[in-house]
């Protein structure tokens, strides 16, 4: 299991847009995709309502882990950009 903490970029946190991002590239991968965000229960990555009710702010950290590690690493990276600009 591939593990990775990313740190939100994004101004407004993991709302609305980002969450899209994030869902929608990954759905594109064959491997599963959860986050997590300090002790609550993980999401999957690829569910857009799962992604936004994480809650996570701008520099929250969060963890995402897959059986991918390319797709660990892509969806991390993701949470790390501002995806609002």
């Amino acid at each position: 299991m591939a593990t990775r903490i990313a740190i939100v970029g994004s101004a407004v946190g993991l709302h609305a847009r980002p969450a899209s991002l994030i869902a929608n590239r990954a759905a594109e991968f064959d491997a599963d995709v959860f986050l997590s965000l300090g002790s609550a229960a993980p999401v999957d990555a690829s569910s857009l309502m799962g992604v936004m009710a994480l809650g996570a702010e701008k520099g929250a950290e969060v963890t995402v882990t897959s059986e991918s590690s390319e797709a660990a690493e892509a969806i991390a990276d993701l949470i790390g950009r501002d995806l609002d600009a």
